[in-house]
C-alpha cells in the first residue's frame, strides 16, 4: 500500500477539526472523504470503499467505538479512532472494538500522519487485479475519482480544468453541501460575489454533462442557503 494514493474517510461531529485534517491530509497526497457524524458516513460507505477510516469516538448520535464495531463486522479496512479521552480504559476499548490505533485529542495533525503512514505501511499490498476502482455513479454516468475521469458508456465525457476541480471537490464530500464562497476559496479563486456568480455558470455547464434534465438536477443539487451538494447513486 502506497500511502500517496490511498483514500481516507473521517468522521467527526467538530466542523473545524474535520475541516482542518480534510484539508492537511490532502496537502500531504491523500485522498480525503468527509463525514460529520456516523449517520452520514454509514451513507457514504454505502457506496465507496476506503483504505483507512479515521473516527472521533465522541459524537452526538451514534459513537464511534460502536461505529467502529459494526464496521468490523464486515470490513477490515485499517480504522484510527481519535478521542478526548486518553485513559488506559479508554484505550483497550477502543482496541477491543477493532481500532488498529488510537490517538488522544488535543493531537499535532503531522502525528496524526505518521500514525496513518505506520498503518498503511502495515498493510498487505493489494493485488492489482482486486484493486477496486473508486467509481461514483450518477445516472449512466460514471466518474473515476482517482483518474479524475468522467465517462458515459464507452465514451470518455471531456472536462474542463474548472470542472474537473468542481468534481475533484464534490466527490470528497458526496451528500454534504459545499458553499458558493468555500468553492470560490477552494478553486484558488479571488473571494467576492462576482466569483461565486462564474462558480454558478460553471456549475450549469457541469450539469449539462451530467444531468439528464439540467434544469431539474438530480445528482448536482442546490441546496437552498447552503450550496451545492453531489448525490450519487
Amino acid at each position: 500500500m502506497s500511502e500517496l494514493d490511498a483514500h481516507l474517510l473521517i468522521v467527526d461531529d467538530d466542523e473545524r477539526i474535520r475541516v482542518l485534517l480534510q484539508k492537511f491530509l490532502m496537502k500531504n497526497g491523500f485522498l480525503v472523504t468527509a463525514a460529520r457524524d456516523a449517520a452520514h458516513a454509514r451513507r457514504i460507505l454505502s457506496g465507496l470503499d476506503f483504505d483507512m477510516m479515521i473516527l472521533d469516538v465522541m459524537m452526538p448520535g451514534e459513537d464511534g467505538i460502536s461505529l467502529c464495531k459494526s464496521i468490523r463486522e464486515t470490513n477490515a479496512t485499517p480504522i484510527v479512532l481519535l478521542t478526548a479521552k486518553g485513559e488506559t480504559d479508554n484505550r483497550i476499548e477502543g482496541l477491543e472494538a477493532g481500532a488498529d490505533d488510537y490517538l488522544p485529542k488535543p493531537f499535532e495533525p503531522k502525528e496524526l500522519l505518521l500514525r496513518i503512514n505506520a498503518v498503511l505501511r502495515r498493510m498487505p499490498e493489494t493485488p492489482a487485479e482486486d484493486t477496486v476502482p473508486k467509481i461514483l455513479h450518477l445516472g449512466d454516468i460514471r466518474y473515476d475519482m482517482e483518474r479524475g475521469e468522467m465517462w458515459q458508456g464507452e465514451d470518455l465525457v471531456r472536462l474542463t480544468a474548472t470542472e474537473m476541480q468542481l468534481m475533484k471537490l464534490f466527490s470528497a464530500k458526496p451528500g454534504e453541501p459545499i458553499s458558493r464562497a468555500q468553492l470560490v476559496e477552494d478553486l484558488g479563486r479571488d473571494r467576492g460575489q462576482a466569483q461565486e456568480r462564474a462558480v454558478d455558470v460553471q456549475i450549469t455547464r457541469l450539469r449539462r454533462k451530467i444531468e439528464a434534465n439540467p434544469k431539474q438536477p438530480r445528482y448536482l443539487q442546490t441546496v437552498r442557503g447552503a450550496g451545492y451538494m453531489l448525490a450519487p447513486d
